[in-house]
């Protein structure tokens, strides 16, 4: 029988790992790439102007957490495509914020360039929640501009987006600005805890790893009388691969992004895949898929495995496998353990990863400790991408391929009247993927 170790000895164990491991391998969310050369701009502000682009529920959660996680944040700007969001959102914020809330009506601006307009609008800090069809540009336009960023993942839709977020990630370091990422289960005390032990070594040498996300539908919003296409589009963003990547990168990367902490940032050399429609046989369901099955071949022999479905009447699962030569390590629900010959389970306290994400930004900015997680976040994604091109195409398509894909989704530039369907749904073994 293992004796139960108590709270101070496995924080014991975690700052012990910290210290071997280094904070670049741990990704935890007070170290995540830090040690910038040069204090970071903005850091001896006395208030901290936070600007919002796109207030959905996701938005209005993060400018929440924002102004949580400084004591001298005031949100001073907001903007979206729709001024019945944007004044919705303002609404809950007020009540829940009140005086930290200094959004004037000059600077609630509205439409497909209102995030350009904010980030010219004097702010410091920037929350980027528009689906991530838009996010390259968004997170461009905010580091040229010199701002701080909190982007929510994945960071792009295709390659071709990924790579200019790489681009803006680079200069971000140059610049000395912080950007954070919403891969929130980096910031997850338990999760922390579990990948830094796998990472030390604890379950021996990765051999396998598996990820699976199953649950149900999610929202839809029923066309209205005055929506033209582009309208009904974006308010059901969700269902078109141009705006959400399909639900394979826009949710489950999350569980991918997961797969790859275990395995210490490695990247797989190739996927093969399959998915389809089952249940999303209506067309007002867009065109992305509702099932996925993905393989990955990592070198020395590692395979990978990913399955994810959203439909209705089925079991639901969360969780993450990795097998090791000396044991497995197993996260699913509230449940983080090891078995094997280093048997563990995590008995420690919980946290709120949401709001970590945030304190650990507004904290680097203040102490002028840079966090620059953009590559991380883009190989997160690309993952993603790349699982996707396995299943839409049915073809093997190896990581290089993927990165240096010219083939873009959506439209260059965007307003109410464009006509844009986007791509049919994908067929395996007819469409194509690489540009």
């Amino acid at each position: 029988m293992v004796k139960k170790k108590s709270k101070i000895e496995e924080e014991t164990d975690r700052r012990a790992f910290i210290k071997k491991a280094g904070a670049a391998t741990l990704f935890s969310a007070t170290t995540l790439n830090m040690g910038f050369a040069a204090p970071l701009a903005f850091s001896t502000k006395n208030t901290l102007k936070v600007g919002l682009v796109g207030c959905g529920g996701r938005g209005t959660g993060a400018a929440a957490q924002a102004l949580q996680a400084d004591p001298d944040t005031v949100l001073y700007a907001m903007a979206d495509i729709f001024e019945d969001r944007l004044k919705s959102s303002l609404e809950v914020l007020k009540k829940t914020h009140g005086q930290k809330v200094q959004v004037e009506k000059e600077r609630q601006f509205i439409g497909f360039d209102a995030y350009q307009k904010l980030i010219d609008s004097g702010v410091d800090v920037v929350v980027l929640a528009c689906p991530p069809g838009f996010r390259p540009n968004h997170l461009t336009a905010a580091i040229d501009a010199g701002k701080h960023v909190f982007y929510e993942k994945p960071v792009a839709v295709d390659a071709p987006g990924v790579r200019k977020v790489l681009a803006a990630a680079k200069k971000a370091k140059e610049k000395n600005l912080s950007m954070v990422s919403g891969f929130c289960f980096r910031y997850d005390l338990p999760k922390q805890a579990l990948y830094g032990k796998v990472l030390a070594g604890e379950i021996g040498d990765i051999k396998s790893i598996s990820a699976t996300r199953n649950g149900g539908e999610l929202w839809y919003k029923e066309k209205q009388p005055d929506w033209n296409d582009m309208q009904y589009h974006m308010r059901n963003w969700y269902y078109y691969n141009w705006l959400s990547g399909d639900f394979l990168v826009e949710m489950f990367v999350h569980s991918l992004d997961m797969m790859t902490w275990a395995m210490g940032g490695k990247m797989p050399l190739k996927a093969t895949g399959t998915g389809g429609r089952q249940w999303r046989t209506d067309k007002k369901y867009g065109n992305i898929y509702d099932h996925f099955a993905l393989e990955y071949d990592y070198d020395n022999g590692v395979k990978g495995y990913a399955f994810t479905r959203q439909q209705n009447g089925g079991s639901s699962q969360n969780s993450v496998d990795i097998m090791g030569t000396d044991g497995n390590a197993h996260y699913g629900g509230n449940r983080h353990e090891i078995t094997g010959k280093n048997p563990w389970r995590y008995r420690g306290e919980g946290n709120d990863m949401y709001q970590a994400e945030h304190d650990a930004l507004f904290k680097s900015i203040r102490e002028g400790k840079g966090i620059n997680d953009g590559e991380m976040a883009a190989n997160s994604s690309l993952f993603g991408i790349m699982s996707r091109m396995a299943a839409y195409s049915g073809q093997t398509i190896t990581w290089d391929e993927a990165m240096n894909s010219t083939k873009s989704l959506g439209p260059k530039d965007f307003n109410w009247d464009l006509e844009f369907k986007g791509p049919e749904i994908a067929v395996p073994g007819i469409t194509q993927v690489l540009g």
